[in-house]
C-alpha cells in the first residue's frame, strides 16, 4: 500500500473514530457517518462498500484496522479502481490539501507556535486558534505597520503586520482559559480535533486541567504537541524561551556577525520559524504513527534543542574535532572565495565552490593567471591565502559597478546573486513566477498580501482559504457547528465572561 492510499485509509478511520461508535458500525447505511467535507475517496467508499466492525473500547486494538487487515487494504485498492472514470484534472475540481480532515486546536501565541500552525492550516487542516478574550495573540499588537483599514472612517488600526503574516487559514475563537467553564469548553474541544498545539511554560495548562495526560484520556488519540523555550524536563524546563535569548545561549550568535565585530541576531527569529518547522515535521509523523497504532502521543518541541541541532557543520565541527567556531561575516569556513564582497556602488555574493568554478570566475574577472598562482590553485590553498585573495579579488570588482559584474557573471556556471533589499525580493522575478505573493480580502483591512506558500504539491496543494482572522470571528460558529452548543449556552457563556 503506498503513501495515497494510506491516506485516504486515514481519512476514513478518522472519520469513523470521530463518530465515537461503540457499537456495530454499517457503514453503507450511516451516511451522516461522514464528516462535511470529508474526501471524494472516503466518499466513494462509503457508497459502494459495507464495512462492519466490531468494536469494544475494553479489547479493541487499532491493528485489527490497520495497514495488515488484507480487507480494508483490498476495499481500499478495490475502491481506488471502481470509482467511475477517470476524470481529466484540468477539467477536475482541485483536490483538497494533504491535510483535509484533520482539525487542529491552536493554544498558540507570537511566532514559533503560530508559524507551526499556520503550515498546518495551508496543507489543509482546520485550524481553530484559541485567544484570550482581552486582547488575543499578543502580535496583534506588534506595530506599526499596521493594514490601513478599507472603511476609510474607520481610523483605528488593529491588524498588525506581524500577525498576519502567521495566521492565515484559521479561525479565532475567544476563551477565558482561567475560567471552569473555558476550561470545560476546551474539554469539549479536544474531543472534536485531531491536534493539539500549545506553547504554555511547561506545567501551567496542566493547572487548569488542560495539560496532555489529563487530555489524552478524553482523547486517546490526540496528538498534543507543546512548543517551550527549553523543553519539558531538564533544569532550565520552567523558564520562558524568547528566541534573540536562544540564538545567544545556543551559538548561533556567536558565530554570527563580521569577523572582529561584536555578535549580532539574525535579521529574522530564525530560532522561533525552525522550532516551528520542527513542530510541524513532529506533528505529521505523530499523525502517521497514529495511523499505525490508533494512539495519540506527546509531541515535546524546544527553540534550545532546535537551535542546536541547526548548528548542522559548525556543531559537528565541534563535536568530531573539537574545533571552536568564529564569526566570519559572510565567508565561508572552508570555501573561498564565498562571501559578499564590495563593487564600486553596492555589493555582490559570489561563490566558487570548486576549483573549476573558481578559474572561471577568474577569466570573467580577467584574473586568468590567478587560478594558476600555486597560492589559489585548489581550495585548501585558497582558505590558506585568504585574505590576500579576496583583497585581490575586491579590488577588481570596485573597478565596475554592480550592474556590470552581474551581467558578466550571467550563464557561466559561477554562483552569484545581488544583495537584494526586501522590495527587490517580492519583486523578484522568479518569485512572482512561483507564486509567492498571494492577495486576499480581509474583513476589515480588504485586499492584503501574503507571503505564499514554498512546498508545491502536484495534486493535493496547500492553499490559501481564508485571510487571518479578527479577534473572535469565530466563536458562534465553532461553538455551535462544531460543539453543537444551543444559543442559550452559548449566551450564558457570553455573560459569564467565559468566551
Amino acid at each position: 500500500m503506498n503513501f495515497s492510499q494510506s491516506s485516504r485509509l486515514a481519512t476514513i478511520v478518522s472519520t469513523v473514530r470521530r463518530t465515537s461508535v461503540s457499537t456495530l458500525v454499517h457503514v453503507s447505511s450511516k451516511p451522516s457517518l461522514l464528516e462535511k467535507g470529508s474526501s471524494r475517496h472516503a466518499s466513494c467508499l462509503y457508497r459502494n462498500f459495507s464495512i462492519c466492525t466490531k468494536v469494544s473500547e475494553e479489547h479493541r486494538s487499532v491493528q485489527d484496522t490497520n495497514l495488515n487487515n488484507p480487507n480494508l487494504e483490498s476495499l481500499l485498492l478495490s475502491t481506488k479502481h471502481q470509482t467511475g472514470p477517470v476524470v481529466d484534472k484540468a477539467t477536475d475540481e482541485q483536490e483538497p490539501g494533504p491535510l483535509h480532515g484533520i482539525r487542529v486546536l491552536d493554544l498558540t501565541r507570537v511566532l514559533a507556535g503560530p508559524y507551526c500552525t499556520q503550515l498546518l492550516g495551508d496543507l489543509g487542516a482546520e485550524v481553530i486558534k484559541v485567544e484570550n478574550p482581552k486582547g488575543g495573540d499578543d502580535t496583534r499588537a506588534w506595530g506599526p505597520p499596521f493594514a490601513p483599514n478599507k472603511d476609510p472612517a474607520d481610523s483605528v488600526l488593529t491588524e498588525s503586520a506581524y500577525f498576519l503574516s502567521v495566521n492565515r487559514n484559521k479561525k479565532s475563537i475567544t476563551v477565558n482559559l482561567r475560567s471552569k467553564e473555558g476550561q470545560a469548553l476546551i474539554h469539549d474541544l479536544v474531543q472534536k480535533v485531531d491536534v493539539l498545539v500549545e506553547n504554555y511554560v511547561p506545567g501551567k495548562l496542566a493547572e487548569m486541567g488542560l495539560g496532555y495526560e489529563q487530555l489524552s484520556k478524553l482523547n486517546p488519540r490526540l496528538v498534543y504537541a507543546s512548543i517551550t523555550g527549553y523543553g519539558q524536563t531538564g533544569p532550565y524546563a520552567n523558564r520562558p524561551g524568547y528566541d534573540v535569548m536562544i540564538e545567544a545561549e545556543a551559538g548561533l550568535m556567536y558565530i554570527t556577525g563580521e569577523e572582529h565585530g561584536p555578535p549580532v541576531k539574525v535579521g529574522v527569529a530564525v530560532t522561533d520559524l525552525t522550532t516551528g518547522l520542527y513542530a510541524h515535521g513532529g506533528i505529521l509523523a505523530a499523525l502517521f504513527a497514529r495511523f499505525r497504532t490508533g494512539r495519540g502521543q506527546h509531541v515535546d518541541c524546544s527553540l534550545l534543542e532546535s537551535q542546536v541541532a541547526t548548528l548542522a557543520n559548525i556543531g559537528s565541527s565541534y563535536l568530531i574535532a573539537g574545533q571552536e567556531a568564529k564569526r566570519m561575516g559572510t565567508a565561508h569556513p572552508s570555501i573561498v572565495p564565498y562571501q559578499v564582497l564590495e563593487t564600486r556602488d553596492s555589493h555582490i555574493m559570489i561563490g566558487a565552490g570548486n576549483d573549476g568554478q573558481f578559474r572561471t570566475l577568474c577569466k570573467v574577472m580577467q584574473l586568468d593567471s590567478l587560478s594558476d598562482n600555486p597560492l589559489y590553485k585548489t581550495n585548501r590553498d585558497r582558505v590558506t591565502n585568504r585574505d590576500t585573495l579576496i583583497r585581490i579579488l575586491t579590488n577588481r570588482l570596485k573597478s565596475e559597478n554592480n550592474k556590470f559584474w552581474l551581467k558578466a557573471l550571467e550563464g557561466r556556471g559561477v554562483p552569484f546573486a545581488p544583495i537584494n533589499n526586501i522590495e527587490g525580493t517580492f519583486k523578484h522575478p522568479q518569485v512572482l513566477a512561483r507564486g509567492m505573493v498571494h492577495e486576499i480580502e480581509h474583513p476589515k483591512a480588504g485586499k492584503i498580501k501574503l507571503c505564499g506558500t514554498p512546498v508545491k504539491y502536484s495534486d493535493t496543494k496547500p492553499t490559501i482559504r481564508t485571510p487571518p482572522p479578527l479577534l473572535g470571528q469565530h466563536t458562534d460558529e465553532v461553538l455551535s457547528g462544531v460543539l453543537g452548543y444551543a444559543e442559550d449556552k452559548i449566551r450564558a457563556l457570553k455573560e459569564g465572561n467565559a468566551v
